[in-house]
């Protein structure tokens, strides 16, 4: 009860300074990270979180799953058609990239063996669009660079799991023992993931479709959400990837019911922003001096190039020859941040049992922790590039005029 009171004060406080986060380098998610950090036993000592407690698991597992699903709403496929080869050169050219040139940091810099150097490049590869709602929640961004932000987030947290469990499976005798995963099994649990995030969506299309069926308007909202609640369940019943079945889902449901999807808009970004703040409190809990002390000079060395060079380098050198101008790939080169999915697949790491599993961890900790400090507070001056001023529906407070209420200027959206 101690972290549900925790969570509640963490949430007012987000809210009343959402506006002031939504115009300055401030974000709600740093403070989410901060309040878990200080209330944990690193500090205040009021929760007591440890990297294999049930909850972290299970808190950002729902968080990956519920942003992904929101996400993959937003997914057009008449656009991803015309647009296509621009996602598919971030995911075929700039991640394996960014997981080899991660892979070399943390053998030469670190000094992993080779194995669990690949490992942490693979846990690390994804990228979440999350931390930079500034840019991709903005039409004023241009739509091809908030398209490709959002399908190579969507598509690549799939993509880095069958490496992930493979790797660990490698690293060691036990490893592999205990997970007992082979390459059939993995490609098999993607294939049902895809397969359950298509046609969940399609079969209750069909149903709503039936003559002496349908939801009246106030209950349509929650038709998407029982999907997703069927959905997520069903994946981890048939050890279905709930990730690339989350994406999938959205997309198809968004494609197939429109009208769903608007119903549901509100009320699944409202769901997706709790279950991530949620995961970003318990995460920030496992934040203690014991952990950052634990990174050796050459773990910071690569937490700073996995940053501000290899996901940049990465990423520019496979735009090179596409229409983007130079702000759209300076913009998306930077924003590469790590998120759930990394979170989700370092506990994978940490609890496999293989031999430098806490070394590992440590490394990947850390790199989120800085890459969502990094990003979630660099979004909103990138957006101001494309000259993205009006950020929250309400001018900034010295150019508020009489009239320029919330009220009058629309709802009062929080930067993440």
């Amino acid at each position: 009860m101690v972290l549900v009171a925790v969570f509640g004060v963490a949430l007012l406080v987000a809210v009343l300074l959402s506006g002031l986060a939504a115009r300055t380098v401030l974000s709600t998610s740093f403070l989410f990270l901060v309040g878990g950090a200080l209330v944990s036993d690193g500090f205040l000592g009021l929760i007591h979180i440890t990297p294999d407690s049930e909850i972290m698991a299970v808190t950002a597992d729902l968080a990956l799953f519920a942003v992904l699903f929101t996400d993959g709403m937003h997914v057009s496929f008449p656009a991803m058609r015309r647009a296509w080869k621009y996602p598919a050169r971030a995911l075929g050219l700039g991640m394996p990239l960014a997981f080899a040139f991660m892979a070399l940091v943390a053998r030469y810099l670190v000094g992993l063996d080779w194995t669990t150097s690949f490992l942490v490049g693979a846990v690390l590869a994804p990228t979440d669009p999350v931390f930079a709602s500034a840019i991709v929640g903005r039409k004023e961004v241009p739509a091809r660079l908030r398209q490709l932000l959002n399908v190579e987030s969507g598509i690549n947290d799939g993509l880095a799991l069958p490496v992930v469990l493979l790797l660990i499976a490698a690293a060691g005798p036990a490893a592999g023992a205990a997970s007992g995963t082979s390459v059939w099994e993995i490609v098999f649990e993607l294939a049902l993931g895809l397969a359950l995030g298509v046609v969940l969506p399609l079969l209750v299309s069909v149903l709503v479709r039936f003559r002496l069926l349908g939801a009246e308007p106030k209950l349509l909202p929650l038709l998407p959400l029982a999907t997703g609640v069927i959905l997520y369940a069903a994946c981890h019943l048939t050890h279905a990837n709930p990730y690339l079945a989350a994406f999938s889902a959205g997309a198809v449901l968004a494609s197939v019911s429109p009208e769903s999807k608007r119903a549901f808009e509100p009320l699944g970004e409202a769901l997706a922003e709790l279950a991530k703040f949620a995961a970003l409190l318990v995460f920030g809990a496992l934040l203690t001096p014991q952990l950052f002390g634990d990174l050796r000079w050459g773990g910071y060395a690569a937490v700073v190039l996995a940053i501000v060079l290899i996901r940049p380098a990465s990423l520019l050198l496979s735009l090179i020859g596409t229409p983007f101008d130079r702000r759209e790939k300076l913009a998306a080169a930077w924003f590469g941040p790590k998120g759930f999915a990394s979170v989700v697949y370092g506990l994978l790491v940490l609890q496999s049992g293989i031999p430098r599993a806490e070394e590992a961890y440590t490394l990947i900790a850390v790199c989120i922790a800085f890459s969502i400090v990094a990003h979630s507070s660099t979004d909103v001056p990138v957006a101001r590039m494309f000259r993205v001023n009006d950020l929250v529906g309400i001018p900034d407070a010295d150019q508020a005029g009489p009239h320029d209420t919330p009220e009058a200027n629309g709802t009062l959206h929080a930067r993440t």
